[in-house]
């Protein structure tokens, strides 16, 4: 497998994080000046965000890991997978390149750089969603690699689109997505004063869900199960 140098996975986080926000940013503004049903405005905003995961993870994932999550890199940090000082920097790349997506659906849609969002999104309910719809983010990610490596990027992309659904969140599920979503007032954004639960709800999430599956995964049984016709 080709191995590329720390500069190109940057650039690959930071490009893949904002190419994933200027997805769920703009197709948000598009949901919201094409309808006001806000039901069909979220699944405006969610067939987009499912979609371009495929892509970005199928494209990207061989350079960088496609993280595009500091959840997700905290994650393979804990597993030993990363190294903490490339983890800081794969952290920092995607926050900034999530700034810039949220710049870039502005700068498509001819609004302000930046427009800090007064969208409330807080309380017990919605910090529990994060927590859950980032665990399920992780087991789906670790159990795809273990049994189904190829199928990741359709299982991230479907998981994220349920989410959005099942969720009362709408399943952010991504600490830096977190952060752009707060530079815009629009159909996606989140107040700036409701990043810090968002975002300690989802780490949480992210590392009860890599130390379930740490167990669930672990080595299995050589021998397995006896089968009920098994010659004694």
């Amino acid at each position: 497998m080709e191995t590329f140098d720390l500069s190109r996975r940057l650039a690959a986080e930071a490009l893949g994080t904002a190419i994933l926000v200027a997805t769920v940013v703009g197709s948000g503004i598009m949901a919201e000046t094409l309808t006001k049903d806000v039901a069909l405005a979220l699944l405006c905003n969610t067939l987009p965000t499912g979609a371009i995961l495929v892509v970005l993870i199928t494209v990207l994932g061989p350079i960088s890991g496609a993280h595009f999550n500091p959840a997700v890199t905290l994650v393979f940090t804990g597993k030993r997978e990363l190294p903490v000082n490339e983890a800081l920097l794969y952290i920092i790349a995607q926050i900034v390149g999530g700034a810039i997506g949220t710049m870039v659906a502005h700068l498509m849609f001819a609004l302000p750089l930046v427009d800090l969002s007064i969208k409330v999104r807080t309380g017990g309910a919605q910090w529990f969603a994060e927590a859950v719809a980032a665990f399920g983010l992780v087991a789906t990610i670790l159990a795809g690699i273990r049994f189904q490596r190829g199928a990741v990027p359709w299982l991230v992309g479907l998981y994220i689109t349920a989410a959005y659904w099942f969720t009362a969140s709408t399943s952010f599920a991504n600490p830096a997505v977190a952060i752009a979503r707060s530079l815009t007032n629009t159909f996606s954004g989140i107040r700036p004063t409701d990043l810090p639960g968002f975002i300690l709800a989802e780490l949480f999430g992210a590392i009860a869900g890599m130390l379930l599956m740490n167990w669930l995964l672990g080595r299995a049984d050589v021998r397995g199960p006896v089968a009920i016709t098994e010659t004694r």
